[in-house]
């Protein structure tokens, strides 16, 4: 069995994506890591060409700002890389920027890469999430956050990175039929200093709208506001080894106070039966669970 881990970056200094935290989180296990270097203004390519390993292999790319419409140029992006992934590989492991595994977890995703490596009626694996919000020891429980999704593919090249690249359908818009690794994928999107937040906020929005949306719907503000959310939790787990540095110098303040949370009747609702049975009612699947 051979795997192949990618991942695409742009501007990874510039908006303070961990990027590097994300591809050594999941290098253990694979045999080489393609990753897509958009045209950057910062030295996100030294970035990744300083990480200490041979089995990073470099993809030059320019990114295609007219694809702002639905995050499509993330998507686009993408399948470039994925389709420089040569053939002997069997598996291609997926993570965003922003993304990160649990030194934990790796045995287990690797048992279930082997468990279904022969089993060609599973096209991919999939992962459960943790969604991190304002600091590190706060994860989100609401509606808003998606609980799984498709992070490992066979390399078929007829399967294609969807609409923004949050997941993966075969290019006739079917779904992958999927098991679940039982693994999780650690996402800290939202987990930045507030000053960075609003960066790439403003640079984030260009990838699905137009400037005249952006500017009427962006704040331009110094800093982000991360007041505006509603269900989170105090986190008591552990984190990646590789978010140690990162966690030891989140030197902003976040405070949440779930008494001046807004969140509907029906949403809150929804989350109370969720917690109690583990049922996510009406969830929209982007796959077909085995």
């Amino acid at each position: 069995m051979k795997v192949a881990g990618f991942t695409i970056i742009r501007n990874a200094v510039k908006y303070d994506y961990p990027v590097v935290e994300a591809i050594n989180s999941i290098l253990p296990i694979c045999d080489a890591f393609y990753v897509g270097v958009g045209n950057s203004e910062d030295e996100t390519k030294k970035l990744i060409e300083n990480i200490n390993s041979d089995k990073i292999k470099i993809i030059d790319t320019i990114w295609d700002d007219n694809l702002r419409v639905g995050g499509h140029v993330l998507a686009n992006e993408t399948n470039k890389v994925f389709d420089a992934i040569p053939k002997e590989f069997n598996w291609c492991f997926y993570i965003q920027s922003d993304e990160c595994v649990h030194e934990d977890d790796l045995n287990t995703i690797k048992t279930a890469m082997q468990n279904n490596l022969l089993n060609k009626n599973i096209n991919g694996l999939l992962f459960k999430y943790k969604q991190f919000y304002g600091q590190y020891n706060y994860i989100g429980v609401g509606r808003r956050w998606y609980a799984n999704e498709i992070r490992i593919i066979r390399n078929d090249k007829s399967i294609r990175s969807y609409k923004d690249a949050q997941g993966f359908r075969f290019t006739n818009n079917t779904k992958l039929k999927v098991k679940n690794t039982n693994a999780f994928i650690y996402h800290y999107g939202w987990v930045k200093p507030p000053k960075a937040q609003q960066a790439k906020q403003q640079n984030f929005h260009k990838m699905w709208h137009d400037d005249n949306w952006v500017n009427e719907n962006v704040k331009k503000n110094e800093e982000f506001d991360y007041s505006n959310i509603d269900l989170l939790e105090i986190y008591k787990g552990t984190h990646p080894l590789v978010f140690k540095s990162r966690i030891k110098n989140a030197d902003w303040e976040f405070i949440y106070n779930s008494k001046f949370v807004k969140t509907n009747f029906k949403y809150k609702f929804l989350y109370f039966i969720e917690k109690l049975t583990g049922w996510r009612i009406g969830e929209n699947k982007n796959y077909i669970e085995v």
